[in-house]
């Protein structure tokens, strides 16, 4: 990941004498690499450490809450994709796509799965190959092109999903995968509406029962760490 700022804009100066702490920090982790947060707060390196801290503790209660809801989302949806390939008498695993139904990257996505546990030595089991298939995956077997095919399949897995369009669970999954992706990155997320992102992950498992999203709710660090905001 580049560390360069945004916009090709140079670190701003800092203001007032920074702490010693502070510029050590900023020696180590680089200027470019704070002047995002600096800018945030007017050139105060005291204050942009404070901020770039308040982003990764942010980040790493979003990651925890993130992986619950991937793990979730993967299940619900490789046991609707199980039932339906039952039903329709194939062989193998609904990833083994008999029918040709997924497009070319999915099925790319899933033989880079497989040879990676080949790699590793360990077995194609079912539940290996979901678990190694990510986020971006599962976020694209709720695309468009799946309306007539896989939809009908894994819109009963959502009971609680306010209607029956598509998009109204793509668009929150599709948000997350961008937020997802922001964190892995370590990118800079204090001007990003995280209440908001927050709420799509409680309710992508609030589609799936009401219970989950309670339970979710309840058993994370984000809004304490939202609130911590300096």
């Amino acid at each position: 990941m580049s560390t360069s700022p945004p916009g090709g804009g140079s670190a701003p100066e800092p203001i007032g004498h920074p702490s010693p702490t502070a510029l050590l920090v900023q020696r180590h982790l680089s200027a470019p690499r704070l002047a995002t947060y600096a800018r945030a707060v007017g050139g105060d390196l005291d204050r942009a450490v404070e901020l770039y801290l308040w982003n990764a503790a942010v980040a790493g209660a979003l990651w925890e809450v993130l992986g619950h809801v991937e793990v979730v989302l993967r299940n619900v949806l490789h046991d609707a994709l199980t039932a339906r390939h039952q039903r329709l008498g194939r062989a193998g695993q609904w990833y083994d796509d008999p029918a040709r139904e997924l497009a070319q990257h999915a099925r790319d996505d899933i033989t880079r799965a497989k040879q990676r546990l080949q790699r590793a030595g360990a077995p194609l089991l079912p539940g290996k190959i979901v678990a190694e298939l990510n986020f971006g995956f599962w976020r694209f077997l709720l695309a468009r092109r799946y309306t007539a095919t896989l939809w009908p399949a894994l819109r009963p897995a959502f009971h609680y999903l306010p209607g029956s369009d598509r998009r109204l669970l793509e668009a929150p999954v599709a948000r997350l995968h961008v937020l997802r992706n922001r964190v892995a990155h370590h990118e800079p997320l204090f001007s990003e509406p995280l209440i908001d992102r927050y709420i799509d992950l409680l309710d992508v498992v609030g589609y799936v029962h009401p219970q989950l999203r309670t339970w979710l709710d309840s058993h994370n660090r984000v809004r304490t760490a939202l609130d911590a905001r300096p």
